[in-house]
């Protein structure tokens, strides 16, 4: 029986190759501390060195068939942790970056929707009371507000005097104060 203590790396890869686990296990039992140490040097995070030396091992053997070393067993053992740290930290900084663009989203959007709908159920409070209002004040109002027209505009197009066309705005605008005070009324007209 081979001992596996007294085997240069060299000879432990190439049992490693064919498979043999007693030669996977010698170079865990070498490597792992040393590794661990390099790793938690880098990290300081116990858990994360751990996961790292764990990975890079269970890829070693998956991967045994496919090891071409082009520099000594260690060397090729520390670019591999040195790789998997450098990955981590990546992986690290863009959810890092992710999780700050979804607080805030959410920091933000909340408002914009609550605003929204806020807004959305004080317009349709305010278009069911101009739908109350008299017919022809209802149509002087809506032109006026919604249309955009001047005074001299509406009474042209609804074939009526200025007078009356000023007088049914103001009465629709008080009848809509009254309902809902003059602030809520205010952020009615900036929305339109």
């Amino acid at each position: 029986m081979t001992s596996y203590t007294a085997l240069a790396d060299i000879d432990l890869v190439a049992h490693l190759k064919e498979g043999d686990k007693a030669a996977f296990t010698e170079i865990y039992n070498r490597y792992k501390g040393l590794l661990y140490i390099h790793a938690y040097n880098k990290l300081r995070n116990q858990p994360e060195a751990d996961d790292v030396v764990h990975e890079l091992f269970a890829s070693l053997w998956t991967k045994r068939n496919d090891l071409i070393l082009k520099t000594h067993l260690s060397g090729y053992l520390y670019q591999a942790v040195r790789n998997r740290i450098i990955d981590l930290i990546s992986h690290k900084k863009v959810a890092s970056e992710y999780m700050v663009s979804l607080q805030y989203f959410i920091d933000h959007s909340e408002g914009q929707t609550d605003h929204l709908v806020r807004a959305n159920e004080l317009t349709a409070l305010i278009e069911k009371e101009i739908t109350a209002l008299p017919p022809k004040m209802k149509a002087v109002f809506e032109l006026s507000r919604k249309a955009n027209l001047s005074h001299k505009e509406i009474a042209v197009q609804l074939d009526l005097s200025e007078s009356t066309v000023k007088k049914h705005v103001n009465n629709a605008l008080k009848i809509l104060r009254g309902k809902f005070g003059i602030v809520i009324y205010l952020l009615y007209i900036s929305y339109r």
